[in-house]
């Protein structure tokens, strides 16, 4: 009982309570209907958030990404391949979750709701969704037994650990900083004062002629010497290898004379060949004799 007032010209909606308002709470509940029907949610499913033990929360995530790709990418992970990782986050939580633009929208008990705002924030903190789904698989899971209802389910519950993590890169070179101190640099000294300290300043012209035409010509025998060495290099035999004498193999080789004899008596020995007529005769009648005598 409930009324309600649009206008097209302002663009905007009243919700008002009339004197057949039972429900005190109703006004709050109507102004989130049109909330959740703004948000393009199916209106069978706004309707629910007449009911006591419904509740809705609209998670806006347009802000938590700077980068429009980012944020695209990390949208579509939430609603998974053809909507399967949404549609397994509404079974676990109870709740009926609409993702449209910059915000996310969630009807359903206070408990689930919850969870779903955790989803959402860790999915655009570029956590992925797969990890808070399988810890409420097995927090459902311990929810059916009655004795762990009183423990704590940590030492249950899957740790996750960040793999990708990328390490700060040092610079090769480190500036070192200085000691400070309040007295500035020493002056470099000049082309005078380094004359001045030499000597040099008090030769006459002729005399620095002289020693400048001395340390030419010493440069230039220097020059010539090192050339003459590389020259000279060509003309160095280079170190012949150590000739190994090959040990020669020795021809002469021992014969074992008494082994000699042994195989030929061995071969006297043997019968090669078939034996004689007369033999196979004598052998044929000692054998019909024997067959007799049986």
């Amino acid at each position: 009982y409930v009324n309600a007032a649009l206008d097209l010209i302002e663009g905007s909606m009243t919700v008002t309570t009339t004197k057949k308002t039972f429900d005190p709470y109703a006004i709050i509940r109507a102004r989130d209907l049109i909330k959740l029907l703004a948000r393009s949610v199916p209106f069978e499913q706004a309707v629910r958030i007449l009911q006591d033990d419904v509740a809705c929360d609209i998670v806006k995530i347009g802000s938590l990404v700077r980068k429009r790709e980012t944020f695209i990418k990390r949208r579509a992970r939430l609603l998974g391949p053809k909507g399967s990782t949404l549609k397994a986050l509404e079974l676990l939580t109870n709740c009926y979750i609409m993702v449209q633009g910059n915000t996310v929208s969630a009807l359903g008990p206070f408990s689930g709701l919850k969870e779903v705002r955790k989803v959402v924030l860790d999915t655009m903190k570029n956590i992925h969704p797969i990890y808070n789904i399988k810890t409420l698989m097995i927090k459902r899971e311990l929810a059916k037994d009655p004795e762990l209802r009183t423990q704590s389910w940590e030492r249950f519950l899957p740790k996750f650990k960040r793999k990708n993590l990328k390490k700060r890169k040092e610079p090769k070179k480190k500036n070192t900083k200085k000691e400070y101190t309040p007295f500035p640099p020493p002056q470099p000294e000049s082309q005078i004062d380094k004359e001045l300290a030499s000597g040099e300043y008090f030769l006459k012209e002729r005399q620095k002629k002289r020693k400048q035409m001395e340390e030419i010509k010493a440069k230039q025998a220097d020059a010539i010497k090192r050339r003459q060495e590389e020259r000279y290099k060509a003309f160095i035999p280079p170190k012949e290898k150590p000739v190994v004498k090959t040990k020669q193999a020795s021809s002469e080789k021992k014969i074992d004379i008494e082994a000699i004899k042994e195989k030929v008596k061995n071969a006297k020995k043997k019968k090669l060949g078939a034996l004689p007529e007369e033999e196979v005769k004598l052998k044929m009648a000692a054998d019909e004799k024997k067959k007799k005598r049986k």
